[in-house]
């Protein structure tokens, strides 16, 4: 900040004056246990910022809560927000360290120190770092890309520590964070860097020439939230245009419309459709995405079905003002929404991580006729937990003779047993623990059955 004689204070950037603002400002959050039997009530006020709303209901769902009600409001300057939330069981909460940890982290992700900038929100932002690598794709989906792109990572000495890939509309996008084999560390060497990029470009590529396929490599981490970095790629990828309907289920499908309230210049979203963890996450993200802001909301989710209101303006100020522009918000929230929607089977594993993990399980998937549609893995400490969506690559229902070759080939390359055994003497304790779990979410057809190794 400077000043200059006559005419107060000048800030050298808008981020300063943000800064400024935030702490002469700072958030104000209340938790209320008493006031509902059935939820605990959190309470933000705050100056208001260009998608604030978001970043509150990330640290919520980031700290596995689930928001069953909200209201909204943030005419003038200032944001008030309420939301009903409870633990994955529907309980209230009980745990005074989870409590304190959401006024913690929302004053952080909100207060002057934060990473919290708009502008910067709108793109993805690389900080340097040794850790890691991040891989970001898109291209074309089809059955078996996510074992192929596992097997290239891993011929080229790459090990996957985390990824989360997402497919809808037949397009499909990862985010993945790799290291060296070697040094366990990011890869660095700048020739290698590029053979990693031609790979994975020619492999997106496929033999689709109508749509592109993309690719990124940075040495670093993005500060955009992974999840929201994919409702970016798919929403830039176009996977909502021409939105084909596959759910076998009409009432499955989202209702979203959207309408002109003249006397106060507000577009109003409506949103009715199944409800699900993080809807409110996705729809918000999509919002913000195309550059609407809200400024009024309620939400409501009862018996499994989701009620959503916003009242929204373009940040230039103005309402939808054609029905093209009406038409696409209703396309790219009816996307946001069915990204996560998994139809298939479920599969949960759990083991000591190893190099080349993920290439070895997507291949037993791809030699099974079982395309991914949705995966996330993760590594923790030594153990590698993931969770895959699979359904059969020729569109019809896994059966069981699937998933037992399954378990078939899984015990021949990593010693997978049948049946849990009980603990005892004569148990190898060294012996990796494998779950897999799966569920066949599909009306009118449930099943699920469990292997575990011990």
């Amino acid at each position: 900040m400077s000043m200059d004689e006559g005419y107060g204070p000048t800030w050298d950037s808008d981020d300063e004056y943000d800064n400024f603002i935030r702490k002469m400002n700072p958030p104000r959050i209340v938790i209320d246990n008493d006031s509902c039997n059935d939820a605990t009530i959190v309470r933000v006020d705050s100056a208001n910022e260009y998608g604030i709303l978001l970043e509150v209901i990330q640290v919520l769902i980031d700290l596995n809560l689930v928001i069953s009600k909200a209201y909204i409001t943030s005419d003038g300057g200032w944001f008030m927000d309420v939301f009903n939330i409870t633990d994955k069981e529907g309980q209230k909460l009980k745990d005074k360290a989870t409590i304190a940890r959401i006024e913690d982290y929302i004053c952080k992700s909100l207060g002057a120190d934060s990473r919290y900038i708009p502008s910067r929100r709108r793109s993805v932002d690389v900080a340097a770092s040794t850790d890691h690598n991040v891989i970001e794709l898109t291209g074309t989906d089809r059955p078996g890309l996510l074992s192929e792109v596992s097997a290239v990572l891993a011929s080229l000495k790459c090990n996957v520590v985390s990824a989360e890939i997402w497919t809808h509309n037949t397009r499909a996008a990862a985010v993945m964070r790799v290291t060296d084999e070697d040094t366990g560390l990011a890869v660095t060497d700048a020739d290698r860097l590029e053979r990693i990029k031609e790979r994975l470009s020619y492999l997106l590529r496929g033999g689709n020439l109508s749509r592109g396929a993309a690719m990124a490599v940075s040495s670093g981490s993005s500060t955009t939230h992974t999840e929201r970095r994919l409702h970016q790629m798919m929403l830039d990828d176009g996977d909502h245009e021409q939105l084909r309907r596959h759910l076998p289920n009409q009432s499955q499908r989202p209702n979203v419309t959207v309408s002109n309230w003249n006397d106060k210049d507000y577009s109003v979203v409506t949103i009715r459709c199944k409800d699900r963890a993080k809807l409110l996450f996705d729809t918000v993200c999509t919002l913000t995405d195309l550059h609407y802001v809200v400024f009024h909301a309620n939400i409501d989710a009862k018996d499994n079905q989701a009620y959503q209101e916003f009242y929204v303006r373009h940040v230039n100020g103005s309402p939808m003002n054609t029905e093209a522009e009406r038409l696409r918000v209703i396309q790219c929230l009816e996307a946001a929404i069915e990204r996560r929607v998994s139809e298939g089977v479920k599969l949960e594993l759990c083991t000591n991580d190893k190099v080349g993990l993920l290439s070895e399980v997507t291949r037993i998937f791809r030699e099974n006729s079982l395309t991914v549609t949705r995966a996330e893995v993760s590594t923790r400490g030594r153990m590698a937990v993931n969770t895959f969506y699979v359904r059969d690559s020729a569109g019809e229902a896994v059966d069981q003779k699937t998933i037992e070759s399954i378990r078939q080939a899984i015990g021949q390359n990593i010693q997978v047993k049948g049946q849990p055994e009980p603990s005892g003497p004569s148990q190898k304790k060294d012996s990796p623990t494998w779950f897999l779990f799966a569920n066949l979410f599909r009306p009118r057809s449930l099943y699920s059955f469990g292997l575990f190794m011990r």
